[in-house]
């Protein structure tokens, strides 16, 4: 066995011989431990396979989600939308070029995973009824489903590996990096690989491959140039692409790029749809909204970069304008669940959103099928065209498909994988040593270039010939670049197993690079907006081109295309009509002549009017912070509880540790009890509410929240949240609410009496709780007494939601004592000093139903100075009489104010079954804003 331990720092790793392998087996081979990798490993061993999953980092906190996620998913609520919008909507999204088949596979199976995830701990967004808070992004559904807890997906799925009855089934390598997928008698039999921290060689047998290794976020280069300062995730250096590829399977879309929209210097997502949901939006430096297209599209982002290279850029995420609690909320979400340094990032700048709008950039290009549409072709059940080979999550072509979606087909590929036992045959020689030679190359060359210097020559060729637009004379400047990086790349010097990990990195990203520009030079038309924007073929060819674009390895090792024309769609989508038909071939595609500029005979000419001719017409297209250092005598108690931890101990065996003297150890008690999850958890950690550390109380609170989807609703439980509401810390205060609201397991006198706590965040969170049990009278009594801005908008809210529960129990307001109760409390609201609180009082009549003594109100209140007064009066107007309100809502359409217009657009689209409210509508279809037109031609 080869191994670096008392190697000296200079010396090199010694070349392990092919024949010392370590052999491993199983029935099911899951490479990548993300989101679709676990799901995968779960299902087939839940089907009786005995799985091996391969992580080259570790599983705990790798993949994308290692860091959470803001946690915006696409999902198909019951109630809220229908599979066959979603399938629509993606196809449009996606210029048609879909497979629906696999679409709709995470249309009709999303709800169930969520539910899923669910009973696993992992927490969605619900109102205060416990139903889904569904938002709408996309302009034609609500399908956007919150994690308000994202940043523990990755927690919650490790424990769920962890569980006893899995650890049988599941044997987990981390830190093992496969490079290759054996193949012997044209299907997957296993793998190569090493350990990227002994270095050791290591070969897999397996009855079939799942490939999760997740997207290519490594292609191109950062505008701030570090190598893993990437939008995706560095670690993702398309290895499965890469490896796909080598086994024979069909790659599809790579032409189609992902690009995203960032915040300038910071290169991460700026999230304006997390933002919208809250009042926030993108516009150009005037404050004008830009955005046509349909939400997180190739055309959106098109529009984008036109913004941001003409004079009304740069472009930002408005959020100056909002209220404070809007804020303030957008921050929690912001700086901790997506990305722990943003906060740092404008902190430095001395930014505020209170103060400053974030100035916005684009993201440098990459391969991802769940953000885009570039991946391994895959059908229904996960499967690639090698038998026996699956992909699964980003990696996988199934367009847009998000994280959810990356769940469904980690799914499916494990339930049908785990049809399959191990292997038995011998596995292929040359293959092997092929592998070998790929890993352990750099080795022989010590003193060879180093990966880094490597890997930035090859991504700024990746940014100066292949991101858009393109053309095809720098498409193939590219192609000779790439060939030229073999010779580099062979050339790449090493020492370390992890410097051996890094150089096959390279190894994968020249590959992708390939592909990227070879597809993008092949499909001869422009599509997808930016994702592909050809300069010499500026239109979209529907007629030669609305097919899939298929690439794979031929016998001879060249990489040859196919074009596959789009299946009948199982849903009907207006502009796309796929006929379906024979492939074409397309054989190699071959770089164009660029070693000279132009002829080398004939005298160069000034460029004429045909070149500017072809040009006319174009359209642009809370993680817990580390501890410090524990007294010298409790350190080894630290100890005693990681160790601990993977031993999945019984409550009894963590209570000594949760009565420690020492902060610092019941804290880690704390946490160690939220990983494993034995019986009497709940109460454990209600009870560590009441603790004297304030850092221990802030993580019980946190865990409490983390894992309420799983916590029975016992009576201990109850009496300890119970309790904690008499703690004096406010944090202690406002988790024992929400987790008493979320579990069922309080009553309104117990809610009410929060109503007079001193904390703002405990008053709203009792007012959620009071919604939870419908209690009209106690919410209808504090409206107009709670001294807080916050809690009254929050009731008014809340009202709205009561109010609704009421109607959908066809409650009539006549015999319903608590409508009027209601009706009277938002009466009173409107007559607020403070016009948020206005604002969400007539924004709740839109629920609720405004009264023929209220309207004349409504209609006033659309000269108020506050716009968002304004704007929610036009909701108020979406209920009551056409009549009244359609000639109202008409002149709101002039508002200055472009959030009032599309409130008003949106209220009379309640109304567009007259013929007046669709004249109104016509004319906003020309606003200049591009919201407002969207929703009023969407309208119509």
């Amino acid at each position: 066995m080869t191994t670096s331990v008392n190697r000296p720092a200079d010396t090199p790793l010694a070349v392990p011989s092919l024949t010392d392998a370590e052999e491993l087996t199983c029935d099911v081979l899951v490479v990548g431990g993300g989101t679709a990798g676990t799901m995968a490993a779960l299902t087939a061993a839940e089907h009786g396979a005995n799985v091996l999953l391969l992580e080259k980092a570790h599983v705990r906190h790798s993949g994308a989600l290692a860091m959470g996620m803001d946690g915006v998913n696409n999902a198909v609520i019951p109630g809220r939308a229908e599979p066959d919008d979603y399938v629509a909507e993606i196809t449009r999204a996606n210029d048609g070029i879909v497979d629906q088949s696999t679409v709709r596979q995470t249309a009709t199976r999303g709800f169930a995973m969520v539910q899923r995830l669910e009973s696993y701990g992992v927490k969605f967004e619900k109102d205060e009824h416990g139903d889904y808070a569904v938002r709408q992004v996309h302009r034609s559904g609500s399908y956007v489903l919150p994690m308000p807890e994202g940043k523990d997906v990755k927690k919650v799925l490790y424990r769920q590996l962890r569980r006893r009855e899995m650890r049988e089934r599941i044997r987990i390598e981390n830190r093992v990096m496969p490079v290759r997928v054996l193949t012997s008698g044209g299907r997957a039999v296993g793998a190569a690989g090493f350990n990227t921290r002994t270095g050791r060689f290591v070969q897999v047998r397996a009855g079939a491959v799942i490939l999760a290794t997740g997207a290519c976020g490594r292609l191109g280069l950062p505008a701030s140039g570090y190598l893993y300062g990437t939008y995706e995730n560095p670690t993702n250096a398309g290895d499965g692409y890469a490896m796909a590829y080598h086994a024979g399977a069909e790659l599809t879309g790579i032409e189609c790029f992902q690009i995203n929209p960032l915040i300038k210097d910071y290169n991460g997502p700026a999230c304006a749809y997390v933002a919208n949901p809250f009042g926030g939006y993108q516009v150009n430096r005037h404050g004008e909204r830009f955005v046509d297209s349909d939400y997180w599209s190739g055309q959106m982002m098109a529009e984008f970069a036109a913004e941001v290279a003409s004079d009304r850029g740069p472009v930002y995420l408005k959020l100056s304008h909002l209220p404070e609690e809007s804020v303030s909320a957008l921050e929690t979400i912001l700086h901790s669940t997506e990305r722990p340094t943003r906060g740092t990032f404008h902190s430095g700048r001395g930014h505020d959103y209170r103060t400053h709008d974030v100035e916005m950039h684009i993201s440098e290009i990459g391969l991802c099928g769940g953000h885009s549409a570039s991946g391994v072709r895959v059908d229904d059940h996960a499967r690639t065209t090698v038998p026996r080979l699956y992909a699964a999550g980003d990696l996988a072509c199934v367009p847009h498909n998000y994280m959810i979606g990356a769940f469904v087909f980690g799914d499916l590929a494990g339930a049908d994988a785990s049809q399959y036992s191990a292997y038995e045959g011998e596995l292929p020689v040359e293959q092997l040593r092929e592998a070998h030679e790929l890993i352990y190359r750099p080795l022989r060359n010590p003193d060879g270039p180093p990966q880094p210097q490597v890997e930035y020559k090859l991504r700024r060729f990746v940014n100066d010939y292949v991101a858009p637009p393109k053309s095809g004379a720098r498409l193939s400047l590219a192609l000779e670049a790439f060939e030229r990086m073999r010779t580099d790349i062979a050339a790449m010097g090493a020492r370390t197993a992890h410097e051996l990990m890094r150089c096959a990195e390279v190894t994968f990203i020249r590959d992708c690079a390939e592909m990227a520009a070879r597809s993008s030079l092949a499909r001869t038309e422009s599509r997808w907006g930016l994702y592909h924007d050809r300069l010499d073929h500026p239109a979209r060819d529907d007629a030669s081109w609305f097919h899939h674009l298929d690439l794979h390895k031929s016998p001879s090792g060249a990489m040859e295309f196919t074009a596959r024309p789009v299946a009948p769609y199982l849903v009907p989508v207006d502009g796309f009509t796929p006929v379906g038909g024979l492939s074409r071939s397309l054989g190699e595609v071959h770089a164009e002549d660029v070693a000279t500029a132009g002829s080398r005979v004939v005298a160069p000419v000034a460029a004429g009017a045909g070149a500017e001719d072809s040009e006319q017409g174009r359209t642009p297209g809370e993680r817990y912070e580390t501890p410090a250092p524990a007294p010298e005598q409790s350190s080894a108690r630290l100890l005693e509880l990681v160790a601990l931890a993977d031993e999945e101990p019984e409550l009894a065996a963590l209570q000594p540790y949760l009565s420690d003297p020492v902060p610092a150890v019941r804290r880690e008690a704390v946490a160690v009890l939220t990983e494993t999850l034995p019986p009497g958890t709940g109460s454990a950690l209600a009870a560590a509410l009441c603790d004297t550390a304030a850092e221990v109380r802030a993580t019980a609170a946190a865990s409490l929240r983390e894992l309420v989807e799983t916590l029975p609703p016992e009576p201990e439980l109850r009496d300890g949240l119970a309790a904690a509401l008499a703690e004096p810390d406010p944090v202690v205060r406002t988790a024992a609410l929400d987790v008493l609201r979320a579990l069922r397991l309080g009553d309104v006198d117990l809610f009410a009496d929060a109503l007079a706590d001193s904390d703002t965040a405990v008053r709203i969170e009792a007012v959620r709780a009071l919604v939870s049990v419908d209690a009209a009278g106690e919410l209808a009594r504090a409206a107009v007494t709670d001294p807080s801005r916050e809690v009254r908008v929050t009731i008014a809210k809340g009202l709205a939601t009561v109010g609704a529960e009421r109607l959908a129990d066809d409650l009539p307001p006549s015999t319903d004592p608590a409508a009027d109760l209601i009706a009277a409390a938002l009466t009173a609201l409107l007559d607020d000093p403070d016009a948020l609180v206005r604002a969400a009082a007539y924004g709740a009549l839109g629920t609720t139903g405004c009264p023929a003594t209220l309207t004349e109100r409504a209609v006033a209140a659309l000269s108020e100075q506050a716009w968002q007064v304004r704007a929610g009066a036009a909701t108020a107007l979406s209920v009551v009489d056409p009549e009244v309100a359609v000639p109202a809502l008409a002149k709101a359409l002039a508002d200055a104010n472009a959030d009032v217009r599309k409130a008003a657009v949106l209220a009379l689209t309640r109304h567009r079954a007259t013929e007046e409210a669709r004249a109104a509508l016509a004319t906003a279809t020309s606003d200049s804003d591009a919201d407002v037109r969207a929703y009023a031609a969407r309208a119509l």
